[in-house]
């Protein structure tokens, strides 16, 4: 690479680890996305073999992926996050009707475990959230809905341990969905001159750093937000990959704060 480095890309999955046992392997650099990069599968497997990797461990990347577990550990530690609930294909429909209750519409539908906003929708009447709460269940066999907070939106990225410059993410459809983040037709904005005081960045990187420590991360993770009506941070998530292509938003953040590219990585 143009940083000295002898550089190997490799793709792996579960049926296929051959790379993991190359030799003369110093670090193993994890960029994927989802399901066994991102939830702790491939580092378990980096710590079998010995192996130095970037990012998270085994226990803060399977957190991080679950939303719920996440959501369990921010509220304990003092941290704002929406109001939720986890709905499972084995609970009664009487259960689930009283519990629907107490979220009416509008409220975020979404997978536990999904990432790239998958399947996510906000649901605005009653109709739309059963009928996406039967698909969610039907296809992942649990689903989170969460209190629908609406807002502006914020991520922060962490870096070694230091929160970086705060991001507003403007969406060119309704939400931050998976046209919103991949599609170069959707219009989304990423915007460091957002116009915030000073205090509420500062809140902003200090809960995106608590959020970073308290699941045990390390490295790097971008902590997203919704700042609500009265100003104050809601924690919707933590990724513990953020993307790393040179227009991704830790990059981008990282450049803000002086940080290039070829530096970062």
């Amino acid at each position: 690479s143009g940083a000295g480095h002898k550089v190997t890309p490799a793709d792996i999955t579960p049926q296929d680890l051959s790379a993991l046992d190359r030799e003369g392997i110093d670090v193993v650099f994890i960029a994927l996305h989802g399901e066994f990069g991102e939830s702790g599968e491939v580092q378990a497997l980096c710590e079998e073999r010995g192996l130095r990797y970037t990012g998270s461990d085994e226990r803060a990347s399977r957190i991080g992926m679950d939303k719920a577990a996440a959501k369990q550990i921010f509220k304990r530690a003092g941290l704002v996050t929406p109001d939720w609930m986890i709905i499972e294909e084995f609970h009664q429909l009487t259960q689930i009707t009283g519990w629907l209750d107490e979220l009416p519409p509008p409220v975020v539908l979404k997978p536990v475990d999904g990432g790239s906003s998958i399947d996510i929708t906000i649901a605005r009447t009653c109709e739309q959230r059963d009928s996406t709460l039967e698909f969610l269940v039907d296809t992942y066999g649990r689903a989170m809905l969460e209190r629908f907070v609406p807002g502006r939106e914020f991520t922060v990225s962490i870096l070694g341990d230091e929160a970086l410059p705060v991001a507003e993410i403007i969406p060119g459809r309704e939400f931050y969905d998976y046209e919103s983040k991949y599609s170069d037709d959707a219009g989304t904005r990423y915007v460091f001159d957002h116009g915030l005081d000073m205090g509420t960045v500062k809140r902003l990187q200090a809960d995106a750093l608590k959020a970073h420590r308290v699941l045990g991360c390390r490295d790097m993770s971008r902590v997203d937000f919704i700042l609500d009506a009265e100003g104050a941070p809601n924690v919707l998530e933590i990724n513990t990959i953020p993307g790393f292509t040179s227009h991704s938003l830790l990059p981008m953040a990282a450049n803000h704060a002086g940080i290039s590219f070829l530096q970062l990585v």
